[in-house]
C-alpha cells in the first residue's frame, strides 16, 4: 500500500491557478495520481457535439502533454468515479482525493457518491473554489440565505464580501512522483493512452468540416489567447472606453472570446479577472474608482452560477422558482427543426444557426437574435428547445450561464417584461450588426450573389433579381418560415396580457434597470457610457 494523492480534473482543465493541485501535492514523496474519468457527464459530455468534445479532448492532451514533460501523464479512464476511486484505494491506498468545486446542482448526485466512498474508505476529500471568482454558498449566505434575485443586489452582495481572491502560484511539478496504473485497471476499464479522438467516445461530425474559425481546445492556446485579447483591452482602455465587442460587434473577424476557455476551465477565472484590473489601474494609474464595467460579463457568470445553486430546476420552466410560465406554444410543422437547420428564410438567423453548427461558438449579440426569434420575438415557441440546441453544440455552454441567459432573453426570468418589438427584428438588427452583408454570404452560400439590398430580405427582390443571383427563393432558398411582422405584433399583444396579468407576480429574476437590460440585450453603444480619467 504505497498511499498517493489523487487530482481529479472535471472542468479546471489546466495548471495554473488550480489550488487542488497544490493540494494533491502537498506530500511530494507520496504517488500522484491526476486523472480525468469520462462517465458521460463530466464536463458536459451528456449532451454534446463533436466541436465541443473536440474542445475538451484537445484540453485533455494538452494536459498530458504538460505533464509528460516531467516523466508522468493524464491518467484518462472511462468508467464511474467512485467505482475506479475505490479501485485506486484498494491498490494503492490512496489517502486523499483533491477536485475543483462544480457549483451547479446537475453535478450534486456524482460529487455526493464520491463524498460517500471517501467517507466509508477513509480517504480524505478536498474541495476547492476556483471554477467561480465568488464561492456561490459565500454569496448566497452574505444575503441572508437567498440568492439575489438582481443583478444590482448581487453586485451590492459581492461588494460587502470585498475582492475575489488572487489566483495561487504555479506549481512545481519537477521531482514529482507520478503514480501509473496496475494492469488489472486497462482490464476492468477503459484507459486511453493518449487522448481519444471524439469518435472514439460516439461523437461523429454530423456534416463537412467547413468551419471558418477554428478553437483550438488546452490550456496553452487559452494562455496565449489571453494575452492577445488583453492587447485588444489595453487599446480600448487607453481610449477612455471598455468592452470593445459591445458597440461595433465584428461577426467576420477571428473571435476574442475567451468563454470557451472560462468554460472548460483551461484559463483561470481570477486570473483573466485580476489581469483586467490591473492593467485597467495600470493605464489609468488609479484615478477610477469604480472598474466593475470591464468585467461585467465575468460578474454576469457569476450570477447565473450563484442563481442556480440551490435550484434543481433551473433549466426548466416546471418548479423553476425563478421562472415565470410563459404559455408557448407547440412547435408547429417542421418551425423548430427549420431554425435549428439554419432555414428559417430570414438569412441573419439562417447564417448563425449554422455558424452554430459548423463552429461551435456565437458572438452574444447574435445569440441574442436567434433566442429572440425563436421565442418572444417571431416563433412563440419555449427556451428550453433553444436551451438543449445550445447546450450540444456551443463550445462554452455551460448548464448555469447558458440556461441564464435562455431566460433572460425570452422574459421567461424577468418581471419586468420586456418590449417584445425592442430588438427582435432580424432584418433591422443584420443591418445595423453588419451592413455589408458578408457575414450572411459566408455562412448562407446560396446568397453570396444577392445584391446587398436584399441580402437581409430576399424575399423582396424581383424574380429577375433572384434569377440572375443564382437564387430564387421557395427554390434554392426557402421562403420566410412565418410572416415576422405580423408574429411580432400578435407576440408583443401576448406580453401586453402577460403584464397585466403579472402585475402582482411572485418574487423572481428581474432587470435592475433599463440601462442594465439594454447593455445585456447589447442594443448598441449609445446606452454605454464612456469612462472618464476624472
Amino acid at each position: 500500500m504505497l498511499g498517493g494523492n489523487v487530482i481529479w480534473f472535471r472542468h479546471g482543465l489546466r495548471l495554473h491557478d488550480n489550488p487542488s493541485l497544490h493540494s494533491a501535492l502537498e506530500d511530494a514523496s507520496s504517488p500522484f495520481f491526476p486523472i480525468f474519468i469520462f462517465d458521460g457527464e463530466t464536463a458536459g459530455t451528456k449532451m454534446v457535439g463533436y466541436n465541443r468534445m473536440r474542445y475538451l479532448l484537445e484540453a485533455l492532451n494538452d494536459l498530458d502533454q504538460q505533464f509528460r514533460k516531467y516523466g508522468g501523464k493524464l491518467l484518462m479512464i472511462k468508467g464511474r468515479p467512485d467505482l475506479i476511486f475505490r479501485r485506486l484505494w484498494e491498490e494503492f491506498g490512496i489517502r486523499t482525493l483533491c477536485f475543483e468545486q462544480d457549483c451547479e446542482p446537475i453535478w450534486r448526485p456524482r460529487d455526493a457518491s464520491v463524498r460517500a466512498l471517501c467517507r466509508d474508505i477513509g480517504v480524505s476529500c478536498r474541495e476547492h473554489v476556483a471554477h467561480t471568482l465568488w464561492n456561490p454558498d459565500t454569496v448566497i449566505k452574505a444575503n441572508g440565505g437567498i440568492p439575489p434575485l438582481t443583478y444590482q443586489m448581487f453586485l451590492h452582495t459581492v461588494e460587502i464580501i470585498g475582492n475575489p481572491p488572487r489566483p495561487v502560484d504555479d506549481v512545481d511539478l519537477n521531482g514529482v512522483n507520478f503514480g501509473s496504473l496496475p494492469e488489472s485497471f486497462y482490464r476492468e476499464f477503459v484507459v486511453f493512452d493518449k487522448a481519444p479522438k471524439p469518435e472514439d467516445l460516439g461523437v461523429f461530425l454530423e456534416n463537412e468540416d467547413i468551419r471558418m474559425i477554428r478553437w483550438v481546445g488546452g490550456e496553452t492556446a487559452a494562455l496565449k489567447q489571453m494575452q492577445e485579447r488583453l492587447a485588444v483591452e489595453y487599446e480600448t482602455f487607453c481610449r477612455g472606453s471598455y468592452l470593445p465587442t459591445h458597440g461595433n460587434p465584428d461577426l467576420l473577424g477571428p473571435p476574442i472570446s475567451l468563454s470557451p476557455a472560462l468554460r472548460f476551465g483551461c484559463l483561470s477565472v481570477r486570473r483573466f479577472y485580476w489581469s483586467l484590473q490591473d492593467l485597467f489601474q495600470q493605464v489609468h494609474q488609479g484615478r477610477l474608482a469604480s472598474t466593475q464595467f470591464i468585467t461585467g460579463q465575468l460578474i454576469w457568470r457569476e450570477y447565473f452560477y450563484t442563481m442556480s445553486v440551490n435550484n434543481p430546476n433551473y433549466a426548466q420552466m416546471s418548479g423553476n422558482p425563478i421562472c415565470l410560465d410563459i404559455p408557448w406554444k407547440e412547435p408547429e410543422n417542421d418551425e423548430l427543426q427549420r431554425w435549428k437547420e439554419g432555414r428559417t428564410g430570414f438569412p441573419f438567423v439562417d447564417a448563425a444557426m449554422r455558424q452554430l453548427r459548423t463552429e461551435g461558438w456565437l458572438h452574444h449579440v447574435v445569440r441574442n437574435t436567434v433566442a429572440s426569434f425563436l421565442t418572444r420575438g417571431t416563433l412563440w415557441l419555449s427556451w428550453e428547445h433553444g436551451l438543449q440546441h445550445f447546450l450540444k453544440y456551443l463550445l462554452d455552454a455551460d448548464w448555469s450561464v447558458c440556461a441564464g441567459n435562455w431566460m433572460w432573453v425570452s422574459s421567461s426570468a424577468f418581471e419586468a417584461l420586456l418590449d417584445s418589438g425592442e430588438c427582435a427584428c432580424p432584418v433591422r438588427l443584420g443591418r445595423r450588426l453588419e451592413p455589408t452583408g458578408h457575414y450572411v454570404r459566408r455562412y448562407v452560400p446560396e446568397l453570396a450573389r444577392m445584391p446587398g439590398e436584399y441580402i437581409y430580405e430576399p424575399w423582396r427582390a424581383p424574380l429577375e433579381v433572384q434569377e440572375a443571383a443564382g437564387c430564387v427563393i421557395g427554390r434554392d432558398y426557402p421562403a420566410p418560415v412565418v410572416d415576422h411582422t405580423a408574429a411580432a405584433a400578435r407576440n408583443r399583444a401576448n406580453m401586453q396580457e402577460l403584464r397585466r396579468l403579472l402585475e402582482k407576480a411572485p418574487p423572481h429574476c428581474c432587470p435592475s434597470s433599463e440601462d442594465e437590460v439594454r447593455q445585456f440585450m447589447w442594443l448598441g453603444d449609445d446606452s454605454q457610457p464612456e469612462l472618464t480619467t476624472t
